[in-house]
């Protein structure tokens, strides 16, 4: 008798406690198509994920059926533009494949590509009207463009769970990456990502920014001291 109150206690409170809300969209597939298809390195088996396609592109079509609301966590609202940022360079490579450049393709930087409700989007409105709306620095590190000096397309998803710790990984992966930036005691060139968000980083101190996560520290940046940037594919 007393195990059967005991029961309908845990039940009683079990009911009537209130539920922890759960927003965002189920990012698993995508997470799939980037372990299968990614190296750790961040090259892409392309052919892979055509051969993947039909899930591509209903994890494309859930993205876009799915936008974010007000109540999504800020931590809900960045996964879901970094990996939308990142799925549709993908998706626009795969549609033209084979190609050898990402700028080969017509204007995509300001292609209308993504469509949620009666607006459509393009990777310029994602990562300018909206991205850096966060006033956060080190989502330049999560987001890929399909080029050889971007940083690395990630072989995993990012979630509300996980985004916090990426950047901060990612970006100190970045900045010490020797094919992307070169800080020695001899030698300074960084990359154009510096150049082009400047204000971004520390209202304009990148120096500082950088010496946050840098091995070797930096007094001043020398003049002309941003390296090409390569818009090779970035393919296996």
């Amino acid at each position: 008798m007393k195990n059967n109150y005991l029961l309908c206690a845990i039940f009683l409170v079990l009911l009537c406690s209130p539920a922890k809300a759960q927003h965002g969209i189920d990012h698993s597939v995508w997470d799939q198509i980037l372990i299968l298809n990614v190296t750790e390195d961040g090259k892409v088996n392309y052919e892979g994920v055509m051969k993947d396609s039909p899930l591509f592109y209903k994890y494309f079509r859930s993205l876009s059926d799915n936008p974010p609301t007000d109540q999504w966590t800020r931590e809900e609202k960045l996964a879901y533009w970094i990996n939308a940022y990142n799925s549709i360079a993908v998706k626009m490579i795969i549609d033209n494949y084979p190609v050898k450049d990402i700028n080969e393709l017509h204007d995509p930087w300001n292609q209308k590509f993504f469509r949620i409700n009666d607006e459509r989007l393009s990777l310029d409105d994602i990562e300018h009207k909206i991205l850096r709306k966060f006033n956060e620095p080190r989502i330049h590190f999560l987001i890929n463009c399909a080029s050889f000096s971007s940083p690395k397309l990630m072989n995993r998803a990012y979630t509300s769970e996980n985004v916090e710790e990426a950047m901060e990984k990612c970006t100190m992966e970045f900045i010490n990456d020797p094919n992307r930036n070169i800080i020695t005691e001899n030698k300074i060139s960084i990359s154009q990502i510096f150049e082009w968000y400047k204000d971004d980083f520390n209202n304009g101190d990148v120096v500082e920014f950088i010496n946050q996560y840098s091995e070797v520290k930096i007094e001043k940046l020398p003049k002309n001291s941003y390296m090409a940037y390569n818009w090779s594919l970035n393919e296996q």
